[in-house]
């Protein structure tokens, strides 16, 4: 039988809460009962955890034996910030997809009134991030830091860096990866809704980045976000089990 995953909101030894709404969901709606088990993480570490009392703010758990957790790449996305509807969809899925950690760039076509609100979405997206988590069954949810600058950006360590680049015609993402096995984080840059301009694919060209593209298609950022990652989390992992 597969357990629902939770990511707990307080953990003391052997016991471990949740709060809020997300003891309200399981409450109310997944009719949680005192005995039940859920796989309740607590950090890097997954333990069955069974329900002693609950109430409709908190849920508290007596946890148990380890479960086994699903791995996460070392795969930084840097995600360009563009419509935020489109833009937390692709936070979603590229969580689901086992991405490590998120940057938002302000980039020179971002535009100005979502550039001003980015900081104060930090959280929602954080949430968004959380929820994707727990449903792919993942341990830890990606780190999703404060906006930046795409000069701070482009400024980021890793093993790997690479930007997808519309202008790119030869080079494919996947043969980037293939020819530069990286045993530390990968970062990969995805641009906004039209693109990076000359200037900002000039800044990643002096910081040392690899530009390739998805092919000769033109894909909505959401998109190239999420095929990028998939692509690049797809090749960490054959590295890794080879």
């Amino acid at each position: 039988m597969t357990h629902r995953r939770w990511i707990a909101d307080e953990v003391s030894g052997n016991h471990a809460a949740l709060n809020g709404a997300h003891a309200e969901h399981l409450v109310r709606v997944l009719r949680a009962r005192v005995g039940q088990e859920f796989d309740i993480a607590t950090g890097s570490v997954v333990r069955r955890g069974r329900v002693t009392s609950l109430a409709d703010h908190r849920i508290e758990f007596e946890l148990g034996e380890e479960v086994p957790a699903a791995s996460t790449a070392n795969v930084t996305l840097l995600l360009a910030v563009f419509k935020f509807d489109r833009m937390e969809w692709a936070i979603e899925k590229c969580t689901e997809l086992g991405v490590s950690r998120i940057v938002p760039v302000i980039a020179r076509r971002t535009d100005a009134h979502l550039a001003s609100a980015a900081v104060k979405r930090v959280e929602r997206w954080r949430r968004i991030a959380r929820y994707a988590t727990e449903q792919s069954r993942r341990s830890v949810p990606p780190e999703i830091v404060a906006p930046m600058k795409l000069k701070d950006a482009t400024s980021l360590l890793g093993g790997l860096r690479i930007v997808l680049a519309e202008e790119e015609q030869e080079t494919q993402l996947r043969n980037v990866l293939a020819s530069h096995p990286c045993g530390g984080e990968t970062l990969l840059a995805i641009g906004p809704e039209g693109g990076w301009t000359e200037d900002e694919l000039g800044l990643f060209r002096k910081a040392g980045w690899t530009s390739a593209s998805l092919g000769p298609t033109i894909l909505r950022a959401e998109t190239a976000a999420i095929a990028g990652i998939a692509i690049t989390i797809s090749q960490s992992r054959a590295e890794l089990s080879s």
